[in-house]
């Protein structure tokens, strides 16, 4: 009925002068094109893993990684991102694929899912040191929360392995040429880390998308969640903001480094030192969580008292440095939300004292101020126990005092408002 009004008219109107109006009521009659962005779906922190968990000197020579990763939002197509951020030469991957991973896990994949990851139309690509390389979009319909295999296959071991020793999941290296798309790889050995591969962009509606980055230390890295059990408090997040309509476009990407400080190179960069690679390169984000502080705290009595200028200095120059992340945040039109620190009394790592948990005190009074941060998580009050504040909930503590059990990360997760977020999520930041 309707082409046949629209033929009509388009007889009529010449007749009557106004010709011009016919394309227009032609092309109400067709749908608009529903618009898309990429949006950073998963990402790891990278830095130079130490000697503990690195990987033997020429162990990739020749040899076939498969590694697996946890999405966060879905997608119709992903591109990821290969990083060779900390090598002093450029990394030569021969092939890289993806698929989705098996149901009974063991490192399998569903063959039928098998797609070659291309780099500006070739199969192998170069990646330059001290860089990362974006793939080219791939065809893959990949599911929220979906578990994604990346298998890459070497040409040599770098001399130096860019990487992240945290990875709470299992990935497998086969040394004898084993074939990218096979189910298994035969001789595969399981080493729980991951290497050059630093994040997964998904395809998905413009509309109500972005991302949640979660900057932060071990808490965020995950130490004392379950390997393979994806249940850090990123990871429970992203699983609320995937159940809810309102949020199902967010993102979540972890970049937690353990042992990372916000003033000083540990376990990785210092926080600012890393913030543009680890944040602002990442697409989509319109959110930033900061938990970082605690390592900072611990490690100034660690191996001795400290004086009392000492510790107020430690304070002010931690406030410093969440007063240069929000700056940097705004300026790429990102909302900052501080996250109090957890409780640590009790720590046989740090041994903290009553000076350190007042340092610790100070710092989330700041966080908590109203203008400080763009919006407060107050973790300490979720994990603190209330008998003794000063310490974390026997039930959240995963028993070194200083870390949370996977149900302390549960909790953390689901104190978090997801009102927070709904409202953000409206329209996406920022695409390229």
């Amino acid at each position: 009925m309707t082409r046949r009004l629209i033929g009509f008219l388009s007889l009529c109107l010449p007749l009557l002068g106004i010709a011009e109006l016919a394309p227009v009521l032609g092309a109400t009659a067709r749908k608009a094109p529903v618009a898309t962005t990429w949006v950073s779906s998963w990402g790891a922190a990278q830095q130079i893993p130490e000697p503990r968990n690195a990987l033997p000197p020429d162990s990739l020579h020749g040899a076939t990684l498969r590694q697996f990763v946890h999405l966060s939002a879905g997608g119709t197509s992903i591109r990821l991102r290969v990083s060779n951020a900390f090598g002093d030469a450029p990394l030569h991957l021969q092939v890289v694929h993806v698929a989705r991973a098996a149901a009974d896990g063991g490192g399998r994949i569903d063959p039928s899912s098998d797609r070659t990851v291309l780099f500006d139309g070739r199969p192998d690509v170069l990646v330059p040191a001290g860089s990362d390389y974006i793939s080219d979009p791939v065809t893959f319909r990949a599911a929220g929360l979906s578990q994604l295999a990346v298998t890459m296959q070497f040409e040599a071991s770098p001399k130096t392995q860019t990487g992240h020793p945290g990875s709470r999941a299992t990935s497998y290296l086969a040394q004898n040429g084993a074939p990218p798309q096979a189910a298994v790889l035969p001789g595969a050995k399981p080493i729980e880390h991951w290497f050059f591969l630093s994040g997964v962009d998904v395809l998905l509606p413009a509309k109500g998308a972005g991302a949640v980055v979660a900057l932060g230390d071990s808490i965020t890295d995950g130490h004392g969640a379950t390997t393979d059990g994806n249940d850090r408090w990123t990871d429970v997040l992203a699983a609320r903001l995937q159940h809810s309509y309102a949020t199902r476009r967010l993102a979540v990407i972890n970049v937690g480094i353990g042992g990372n400080r916000l003033l000083l190179d540990g376990l990785g960069p210092n926080t600012l030192a890393r913030f543009d690679r680890d944040v602002l390169a990442r697409n989509g984000v319109h959110d930033l969580i900061v938990l970082e502080g605690i390592n900072d705290l611990g490690t100034l009595t660690r191996d001795g008292p400290a004086t009392a200028a000492q510790h107020e200095e430690l304070v002010q120059r931690l406030i410093g440095a969440y007063r240069q992340i929000k700056i940097r945040a705004h300026s790429q039109g990102i909302r900052v939300i501080g996250a109090t620190l957890l409780p640590f009394v009790g720590s046989d790592f740090y041994r903290p004292d009553s000076v350190s948990e007042g340092d610790r005190q100070a710092i989330n009074a700041w966080i908590r101020k109203p203008g400080h941060f763009d919006a407060v998580i107050d973790f300490d009050r979720i994990t603190c126990d209330p008998a003794h504040p000063d310490r974390m909930r026997p039930d959240y503590d995963s028993g070194d005092h200083l870390h949370p059990s996977p149900a302390g990360y549960r909790a953390m997760a689901k104190a978090i408002p997801l009102a927070l977020f709904a409202k953000r999520s409206r329209s996406a930041k920022r695409s390229s």
